[in-house]
C-alpha cells in the first residue's frame, strides 16, 4: 500500500487538530475491527519526537473499544521511570499498560540475515550472519501494531525510525550489536543523513522477510526547532506501512534537519540537557552529529552537567571504561584480540563512533557525577564545567555562530539530537 495519510511542509507547524486528522484518516484506511492494539513509541531519549502526545492521542482514540499495550522502544537504554512516562505521555494512560523491553532476555529469534548479504552490503568488510530478533510480545495476537517515532539523522542507520524502531527499539542483542558494527565499518560520514545505507538494508530485510505477517504500521514525525521561539514544531506527520512512506519523511527531514556549512568550523560547543543526557552512550551525539563540520585540529567542547556514566547498560559501561574511545584501528585491534568486545559489537561500534580519530579535540565537561580521571581514562580531554559554562553560557548563546566579547567565534548547539551539521560538500555528490 501507499501512504495512508500525511500532512507535511517545510514551513508548516502542525497543530493538534492537524495531527488528529492525520491519525483518524490513517486508522480509517486500516478498515478492520481493532480489539487489541500494541503501540511502540520511542523512550524518553526521543522526547523531542512528539511521539508522546501522538501516543496519547492514539490511546484516547482507540481505548474506548480496544485493549491498548505500549512498549517503549528502549533498545539498549534504561527502562523509563514513572516520572519520564508521565512527562512524555501524560497522565491518562494507566502505568500497567506499559511493557518494559529487555533486549537481552525477552526476545524471540525469527530467522537470520545471510552472511552473503552482509558481505555484499559491507563491500566485503564483514561476512557474519545476523539473527532477526524482536520482543516476544509482538506475537500476542494484536489486531494492529503501531510504531511511532521521529525520522531524524542517525549515526548508525543514516536516518532514524521506520524499521529501526523494530529491529533495534524492540530488538535483540545479535541484531543490535551486529547492525551497529556494520554501520561503524561503513563510516559515519558515508551514512548519516541518508536513506539508502547498509544498515537500513539490514533492518528492512529483517522486517520485510520475517515480520511481514504482523499487522505493522508506522507513524513518523519530522520535527524542527523554531529558532525564534526556541520550541520544537512538527513539520511533517506520515502514516503508512511501506518504504515509500519512510522515503517521503526522509526527504523532508533532509530539508529541515540538515544544517549545511560552506567551510569547516574551528570550535563547536554543545550543551547536553540534564533531562535527556546522562551517559556518553547518548551524549556522544555531540560527536556524531557535528564531526562532519569540524575542522582538522578543531575543538569540540561538550557541556554535560548530568553525566553520570558511560554506558546505558552495565556491560557496555564496563567495556567503554576498559577500551575507551581510541579510534577505529585501536578498536578493531581490540575486537580481534578480546572475546568480551567480540561478543558486544554494539559497544565496539560505539567506541568508533565516539572517537574523532585524532582529527579534532573532544573536551568533556561533566558535573559531579564523573571525575576528571574517568573522563581522561576513556580518551577524552577534561574541562571544568563551572569554568566552561561561565565562558560558554547556554543561557546567553544562540544556536549557530556566536562571537564572544573577546572576539572568539564559536558554533553553539543546544541539543545535538535535533539534527546533523555537515559541510555542504559532503552532500553535493
Amino acid at each position: 500500500m501507499t501512504t495512508f495519510a500525511s500532512k507535511a511542509g517545510i514551513n508548516l507547524a502542525l497543530t493538534d487538530e492537524d495531527k488528529m486528522a492525520v491519525l483518524k484518516a490513517g486508522l480509517a484506511k486500516i478498515n478492520k475491527p481493532l480489539k487489541k492494539v500494541l503501540i511502540i513509541p520511542p523512550d524518553f531519549t526521543r522526547f523531542n519526537s512528539n511521539a508522546g502526545p501522538i501516543t496519547a492521542m492514539l490511546y484516547d482514540m482507540l481505548s474506548p473499544t480496544a485493549h491498548i499495550d505500549i512498549i517503549p522502544a528502549l533498545g539498549t537504554h534504561f527502562p523509563m521511570t514513572e516520572k519520564e512516562i508521565r512527562t512524555m505521555f501524560g497522565d491518562k494512560i494507566p502505568l500497567d499498560r506499559f511493557i518494559v523491553h529487555d533486549w537481552r532476555n525477552d526476545v524471540v529469534s525469527l530467522g537470520e540475515v545471510p552472511g552473503e548479504l552482509i558481505k555484499e552490503w559491507s563491500d566485503g568488510k564483514l561476512d557474519y550472519s545476523v539473527k532477526v530478533q524482536c520482543n516476544k510480545c509482538l506475537f500476542n495476537g494484536y489486531d494492529l501494531i503501531i510504531s511511532v517515532g521521529q525520522v531524524v539523522p542517525h549515526e548508525v542507520v543514516g536516518m532514524a525510525n521506520y524499521t529501526k524502531n523494530i529491529m533495534v527499539g524492540v530488538g535483540g542483542s545479535d541484531m543490535i550489536n551486529k547492525s551497529h558494527f556494520l554501520g561503524a565499518t561503513a563510516g559515519l560520514e558515508n551514512l548519516m543523513g541518508r536513506n539508502e545505507t547498509a544498515v537500513r538494508k539490514l533492518f528492512n530485510y529483517g522486517v520485510h522477510t520475517y515480520l511481514s505477517e504482523l499487522p505493522l504500521v508506522f507513524i513518523m514525525t519530522v520535527m524542527a526547532k523554531n529558532h525564534s521561539t526556541g520550541k520544537m514544531e512538527m513539520r511533517g506527520l506520515y502514516f503508512g506501512d511501506n518504504d515509500d512512506t519512510f522515503a517521503e519523511a526522509v526527504k523532508l527531514t533532509q530539508q529541515v534537519n540538515l544544517d549545511m556549512m560552506d567551510a569547516p568550523v574551528k570550535k563547536v560547543v554543545v550543551y547536553l540537557d540534564p533531562e535527556e543526557f546522562k551517559s556518553t552512550w547518548l551524549g556522544n551525539k555531540a560527536v556524531y552529529r557535528t564531526r562532519m563540520m569540524i575542522a582538522d585540529d578543531g575543538d569540540l567542547i561538550i557541556l554535560a552537567p548530568a553525566l553520570k556514566q558511560f554506558g546505558e547498560d552495565p556491560t557496555n559501561d564496563k567495556l567503554i571504561r576498559k577500551y575507551g574511545y581510541k579510534g577505529t584501528p585501536a578498536t578493531l585491534k581490540a575486537v580481534a584480540e578480546n572475546e568480551d568486545l567480540r561478543q558486544n559489537l554494539g559497544a565496539a561500534a560505539h567506541l568508533i563512533h565516539g572517537s574523532s580519530e585524532g582529527r579534532f579535540k573532544i573536551t568533556y565537561c561533566p558535573g559531579p557525577g564523573v571525575t576528571k580521571e574517568e573522563i581522561e581514562s576513556v580518551g577524552f580531554a577534561y574541562g571544568n564545567l563551572e569554568e566552561m559554562t561561565a565562558r560558554y553560557n547556554p543561557e546567553k548563546l544562540k544556536d549557530g555562530f556566536n562571537t564572544l566579547p573577546d572576539g572568539e567565534e564559536i558554533f553553539y548547539i543546544s541539543n545535538p539530537a535535533l539534527g546533523l551539521w555537515a559541510l555542504r560538500s559532503n552532500f553535493e555528490k
